[in-house]
């Protein structure tokens, strides 16, 4: 079957390309029972790649499946519900579970099973209280570990939650904070370790756990994970992945058309690759040709992927900086992103003159070396040679057409 462009924030099946490497090393983990703390740089597609094993383990009949996702979480009661109301597909262990939940739901009770997820996990929140929430999961992750097949449990950006619950609206770590997210993290590592072998976890999410953990001093709660860093693409595949598009849109994507654009892009996201496809072949198909040639390249890339329409497309790397950062750490990492996409580098000596700069006013968590290491971390820059450089080709260019303009480098300010 033909490949067809991603659409949405997930793809599986066969809008799935690549990964059988990645996928098989994750299916060992499962079996052998391991628990897995995914990591990559935004867009990788971290989401694809869990569901499309999800769906796998689940056609191959050897285990049940569950994917939860608590980007819309805010407290640990909130997560609960999620995990409850999304438990329905490991059969045997659901009507326990609805037990656990039967005086919120009530009269609904016995048409649970034709309401939308989002019903019953509204209803499931009515539930669950500070007093009763670790109860109440305890309950749900031993009736998942007595489901008649081993339960794959898949929890989605519980980063974020964990650092809503550090933080709060105001970005402050208080110790009230820091003992309601280290309770949490410390019932899912008791039950992670309680039901080893017959629920198996996979934690993943938007932004790094790891930096935000250490953050709070909280880092051996992620000791019972595995990490597994999922890379980008190299050339070879990307390019493979633009023929293929190409060869299903009925588009002439030459090869030094596909290796300018992976050039321009130097580092293969998924995303970000299939993103170039799509606007090139929009720009084409308004044109009335079907052959790319390197001109098409220059244009799409320099007036579409980095005009203001096009970099619509990548505000979600601030979005999530801000809301792990808060308003003050976003602050100090636009300067640094700034510095390193205005220079081509972020020098050491620059790194030192804004740790100074922001000395006076900074708290704990908004450290100079926190947000770098943040920033390494999600993969926006690396260390190299003399400085700090940007990984993507993509992210740089746009930061720098976004943000560079009336930029004023800390040397200048300080001069």
């Amino acid at each position: 079957m033909a490949l067809r462009k991603a659409g949405g924030n997930w793809v599986q099946g066969d809008r799935f390309f690549d990964r059988e490497v990645d996928l098989g090393a994750l299916a060992e983990r499962v079996r052998d029972g391991s628990h897995t703390l995914l990591t990559a740089q935004r867009r990788m597609g971290k989401t694809s790649l869990v569901r499309e094993l999800l769906r796998r383990l689940t056609d191959e009949g050897g285990f049940d499946t569950i994917f939860v996702d608590l980007e819309g979480a805010a407290t640990a009661a909130d997560a609960i519900a999620e995990i409850g109301a999304q438990s329905r597909p490991a059969q045997a262990a659901w009507h326990r579970i609805k037990d656990v939940f039967t005086n919120a739901l009530g009269e609904i009770g016995d048409r649970v099973e034709t309401l939308a997820v989002s019903e019953v996990q509204v209803k499931m929140r009515a539930g669950v209280d500070v007093g009763n929430w670790q109860q109440k999961g305890d309950r749900i992750f031993g009736a998942l570990a007595e489901n008649g097949r081993p339960v794959v449990l898949a929890i989605d950006e519980l980063p974020i939650l964990v650092n809503r619950l550090l933080k709060g609206h105001d970005h402050h770590i208080t110790p009230e904070r820091r003992q309601a997210a280290d309770e949490f993290l410390s019932w899912l590592r008791k039950n992670g370790q309680a039901h080893r072998g017959r629920v198996i976890l996979i934690l993943s999410g938007s932004v790094s756990l790891e930096p935000i953990l250490r953050q709070a001093g909280l880092s051996a709660q992620a000791n019972i994970y595995s990490a597994f860093n999922l890379k980008p693409w190299d050339d070879k595949t990307a390019v493979a992945c633009l023929g293929e598009l190409a060869e299903a849109y009925g588009l002439d994507l030459p090869l030094d058309v596909r290796h300018d654009m992976c050039h321009r892009l130097r580092c293969q996201i998924p995303h970000h690759v299939q993103q170039f496809f799509d606007l090139l072949h929009i720009y084409l198909s308004r044109s009335g040709r079907s052959m790319a040639t390197l001109g098409d390249v220059e244009h799409v890339y320099t007036d579409e992927m980095l005009s203001v329409q096009g970099q619509a497309a990548l505000e979600h790397y601030e979005g999530r900086l801000r809301e792990v950062l808060g308003t003050r750490g976003y602050g100090i990492a636009l300067e640094l992103l700034t510095e390193a996409a205005v220079g081509g580098v972020l020098h050491a000596g620059a790194v030192e003159q804004y740790r100074v700069w922001h000395a006076v006013s900074e708290t704990t968590f908004v450290m100079v070396e926190n947000i770098l290491s943040l920033l390494e971390h999600d993969g926006y820059l690396e260390y190299r040679d003399d400085g700090y450089r940007f990984v993507s080709g993509l992210l740089e260019d746009w930061w720098r057409a976004r943000h560079g303009r009336h930029f004023l480098s800390i040397e200048w300010r300080q001069g």
